[in-house]
């Protein structure tokens, strides 16, 4: 199974991504997690101590790497590079295995204006595409709000995106620009998670919303999670009762949706 998860920043895609990660993990599944966030934090919220993800380098930042496998220096324009390199080899010796979940962390892609068609993006999209593609396991892709990473054919093997959103006009906003985007590129099936919810008016407003077939769950405003964080505690050792049985129900409907399901 395969899944992107995208939303407006600070509506929580990189804790559901690393809760995600750990409940697919800990069913037995084999689980490799991708940042592909530029503002990486995937590491955190899976619960990998600061020591060991300070010595992450992200791929986008593996300069001989990507001269090794595109031909070309990074950051310099104007060259001839591989527009297909070989990138099969790259997941497995560059994650990080933290309890049995492989952590990618690719960096970022540069946007439009700043050299799109550069060593480094086409290095990190044949990347995520090698991924997406022909892994054999459940990959959870962190995503910034947007899809730069993904083109048409990744995006047809994505089994669901995973939007989160909280309560507000532009994390609503944010949500549906990104299902429409990606629509454009082909993915159909999306999932919509509710965070930070604070009451059953909230709840009720997010769900109307979005079709009821999008809702995959809902998850309360609690203290826990923000502490957690300033704490460095890995989230799914200091869940509440209340919070392991929304976390639950959301990993829930992502495990019962069949692969390749498009």
């Amino acid at each position: 199974m395969k899944f992107a998860v995208s939303g407006k920043g600070g509506t929580g895609k990189t804790t559901v991504s690393g809760i995600l990660a750990h409940y697919f993990n800990n069913d037995g599944y084999q689980v490799l997690a991708v940042d592909a966030d530029p503002d990486a934090n995937l590491a955190s919220a899976i619960g990998i101590p600061t020591e060991q993800a300070a010595c992450i380098v992200p791929i986008s930042r593996q300069r001989r790497l990507i001269e090794e496998k595109t031909g070309a220096k990074p950051r310099q324009f104007g060259q001839l590079f591989k527009l297909n390199p070989a990138v099969s080899d790259i997941a497995d010796q560059y994650c990080l295995d933290f309890q049995g979940i492989k952590l990618l962390v690719m960096g970022g892609i540069q946007k439009g204006g700043s050299g799109c068609a550069c060593p480094e993006n086409v290095h990190l999209k044949s990347l995520l595409a090698e991924i997406i593609l022909n892994r054999n396991e459940v990959v959870i892709v962190d995503m910034e709000a947007g899809i730069e990473h993904l083109g048409r054919a990744t995006s047809r093997e994505i089994d669901k995106m995973i939007i989160t959103v909280e309560p507000g006009s532009r994390s609503i906003f944010t949500a549906k620009t990104i299902m429409k985007l990606a629509k454009d590129i082909g993915i159909e099936s999306f999932g919509v998670v509710g965070n930070k919810i604070l009451d059953e008016k909230q709840k009720s407003w997010i769900s109307s919303q979005f079709p009821q077939d999008q809702i995959l769950g809902m998850v309360s405003y609690n203290e826990i999670i923000r502490e957690a964080d300033l704490t460095q505690q890995p989230l799914i050792e200091v869940l509440d009762e209340k919070l392991k049985k929304e976390f639950k129900e959301i990993y829930q409907a992502c495990r019962s949706i069949p692969p390749n399901s498009q």
